[in-house]
């Protein structure tokens, strides 16, 4: 593959960098301890001895710790850093990587390239260059703003990046957890990323065993992380773009047969029949559909072959790995699949013929057919994410039943249903209807209802999806501590009669947390880890917690593109940046499409109000400190860690969205500066945290949010904003 091959979009201009002299010294922070010095220095076209020179005058901590981990495991955090700084011959140099392998990064890795806005910006050759006197000096002050707030010891992390996977371990000694009602539940790897999950095995462990030791001890039986038909059997006459599908079936095997000591069965998610490249069209031309989000949808009507393949692939599948758990099948999706993955197959001239409950039938039905004829005992388990005729259905109630309709019938078989989607939602006296999942809204909801009691009519069983450890409300976290909404939402499921549970999309598979709430209640958690007095005080921090969380303005819109997710470490501006926020990537200052449908004011309040009441949580903690045991500080220090970032992330994006509020109604230059001193203390805040602990920022699709060297950026950020708006009084 050629580099100009790579994915463009618009190519607008990068950000610009005011904080530092110089562009490249903007590129030495960001990379500082994530990659090694001789990298940096050959990209920037300079000595070692310059790059050790440049980084020690801006205070960066000398000498320098580089953890291999981040080229390894979170190559994603840095091409993100660098998206606006460097080209990408440059972010190849920087990762080692072919285009073919940014290519499939962007394109597999859960939307990547959507999450970096379907645009690269288009960053010119950086290299060094000797800085002038006046730049010097202007260096000179960024290594004082950071020594006001920083000891070079708080430079360094006491817990390193990636070090919480060494902290694994099985709880309780083996013995028997308490039922919890449930058939079966299945959970995403914390260790699973997604990308090549089984191409890349034997580096990237996907779910080691220390993992799965302390999954089995907390009542998990299953785990599921994704996979691509494709890469695990050859389609037939395009065996080409099935290289090293032998491997991964080996790596399948192993993994398998290593989580079934633990009671642990793998589930693999299948979005099929998934685009494939332009090349493949030429061999297989019957298979080309219709344009989808620029991409080739696969046709399933206008040849057999498609669904052919789907049966024999499962069937050689679970031929070759007997003890597979099963699949969980996505039909409709923000990935271009089949031609009616979007509900616009009627464009499609073959398609179009047929009802849109029929084609989503005969994909999932075909992969049944193949997998129960090799495994008649696994569980398939298709999962009606975004099930709808036309893209503007509110409900799809009726949608839903008809695929239900058209499916086998058979005891392991199950739709997997969003507990909450179509939720009818009133947050600051503002209504709406929830679209995907959260935890501030506690469902099922009516339509959740409607779909289980149709599929128990029909003999279909049901699965209900929650998130139990965060959401994409807040996903920095391992686990949102509001175990009374939790709970609240598990006690309805059960009322409802659901076997099956799906924890967690790719974020929430935090091994502890809230999931310990799917055999207790909040009571028996705090009880069990802490004396009665401290237990008292934990509850009733829950509790403000829990109702504080319940003023989230909830949209789909929202839980995407606002800072929530970002915090602190996403920066402030003077002006408008020009972006438009993206999906769990780049906040920026996009305002409107943070607020989605709440309007500016309301929305600001309902984070001011949520933030008022988990600060009274707080503070009960603080409190309560001085009850504390030696055998309980690990314990309280966890939820205190977790509990303090959560309002970092929270209290952050009432603040942005105050400040850009102010900048772009009248240029309130005070409440701007408010704004911009209390980022700062946050941002200090949360390094304090993530510096001692290392799930703080990390979440398995998106590897690590931000970095140390990222907070510490925002804190010059917030400090270039003061001295601007200072000096333009």
């Amino acid at each position: 593959m050629n580099i100009d091959e790579l994915p463009v979009g618009s190519a607008p201009t990068p950000l610009s960098t005011p904080c530092f002299p110089m562009r490249w010294q903007h590129f030495l922070w960001r990379n500082w301890g994530l990659v090694k010095v001789e990298k940096l220095a050959a990209i920037l076209k300079c000595s070692t001895e310059e790059i050790f020179k440049a980084a020690g005058d801006m205070g960066l901590p000398l000498p320098v710790r580089v953890n291999e981990k981040w080229l390894l495991r979170g190559y994603l955090t840095l091409i993100r850093n660098n998206w606006h700084l460097l080209n990408y011959e440059q972010m190849l140099e920087l990762l080692e990587w072919t285009p073919e392998k940014m290519a499939y990064t962007l394109k597999e890795e859960d939307f990547f390239w959507v999450k970096l806005g379907k645009l690269k910006p288009a960053a010119t050759v950086l290299r060094y260059i000797p800085l002038t006197d006046e730049e010097q000096k202007e260096t000179a002050r960024i290594k004082e703003i950071i020594g006001e707030y920083l000891t070079p010891e708080q430079l360094i992390r006491s817990e390193d990046a990636y070090q919480f996977a060494e902290l694994y371990h099985g709880r309780g000694n083996g013995e028997k957890k308490k039922e919890d009602g449930f058939k079966f539940n299945f959970i995403h790897s914390y260790a699973a990323s997604c990308g090549d999950v089984l191409g890349e095995a034997d580096l990237l462990d996907p779910v080691p065993e220390n993992l799965m030791a302390q999954y089995s001890s907390m009542g998990i039986n299953g785990v599921w992380f994704h996979a691509i038909l494709y890469l695990l059997c050859p389609i037939p006459g395009a065996e080409k773009f099935s290289a090293g599908y032998e491997k991964r079936l080996e790596n399948l095997k192993k993994i398998v047969q290593r989580c079934k000591k633990y009671g642990i069965k793998i589930y693999l998610y299948l979005n099929e029949p998934r685009t494939m490249p332009e090349e493949f069209y030429t061999y297989k031309p019957d298979w080309r559909g219709r344009d989808a989000r620029g991409a080739v949808a696969n046709c399933t009507t206008k040849t057999s072959e498609v669904l052919e393949y789907l049966e024999r692939s499962l069937e050689t599948i679970f031929t070759a790995v007997p003890d597979l758990g099963g699949i969980l099948t996505i039909t409709m999706s923000e990935n271009t699949t089949n031609c009616h993955c979007d509900a616009q197959g009627n464009e499609c001239p073959y398609c179009g013929k047929f009802p849109p409950e029929k084609i989503i039938a005969d994909i999932n039905a075909a992969m049944e057919r193949g997998m129960h004829r090799a495994a008649p005992e696994a569980e398939m388990i298709a999962y009606d994410w975004a099930w709808r005729r036309t893209p503007r259905d509110v409900t799809s109630e009726e949608f839903k039943k008809a695929v239900m309709e058209l499916l086998p019938k058979n005891e392991h078989l199950y739709v997997n249903c969003v507990s909450e989607w179509g939720k009818t939602t009133e947050v600051g006296g503002v209504k709406g209807i929830l679209h995907d999942y959260s935890i501030s809204q506690v469902g099922p909801s009516e339509e959740a209802l409607t779909t289980w009691r149709n599929g128990a009519e029909l003999g279909i069983g049901c699965v209900a999806k929650v998130q139990i450890n965060n959401s994409w409300e807040l996903a920095a976290v391992p686990y949102i501590p509001v175990p009374y909404l939790i709970r609240e939402h598990l006690d309805n499921l059960k009322k409802a009669g659901i076997k099956g549970i799906m924890l967690s999309w790719t974020h929430g598979g935090y091994p502890g947390g809230n999931l310990e709430l799917l055999s207790k209640t909040p009571e028996e958690c705090a009880a069990e880890h802490f004396s009665p007095e401290l237990a008292e005080c934990v509850c009733q921090a829950w509790r403000f917690f829990s109702e504080g969380f319940r003023e989230f303005p909830f949209s789909v819109g929202t839980a995407y593109t606002s800072p929530c997710n970002w915090g602190p470490v996403n920066q402030l501006y003077l002006t408008p940046s020009g972006y438009h926020a993206t999906m769990v990537g780049f906040p920026y200052d996009d305002l409107k499409s943070w607020c989605s449908f709440y309007p500016e004011d309301i929305f600001e309040n309902q984070f001011e109000l949520l933030t008022t009441q988990w600060k009274k949580g707080l503070d009960i903690l603080e409190k309560a400190r001085s009850l504390v045991k030696d055998e309980e500080k690990a314990d309280f220090e966890d939820l205190e860690n977790v509990a303090k970032a959560s309002y970092c992330h929270l209290r952050s994006t009432c603040l942005q969205v105050r400040f850009v509020r102010a900048r772009d109604n009248g240029y309130d230059k005070k409440i701007m500066a408010e704004c911009a001193e209390e980022e700062l203390k946050l941002a200090l805040e949360l390094h304090h945290i993530c510096r001692r602990d290392s799930r703080i920022g990390f979440e398995a699709s998106n590897h690590y949010l931000y970095t140390l060297n990222d907070l510490r950026e925002k804190v010059l950020n917030c400090r270039y904003i003061l001295k601007m708006l200072e000096r333009n009084n």
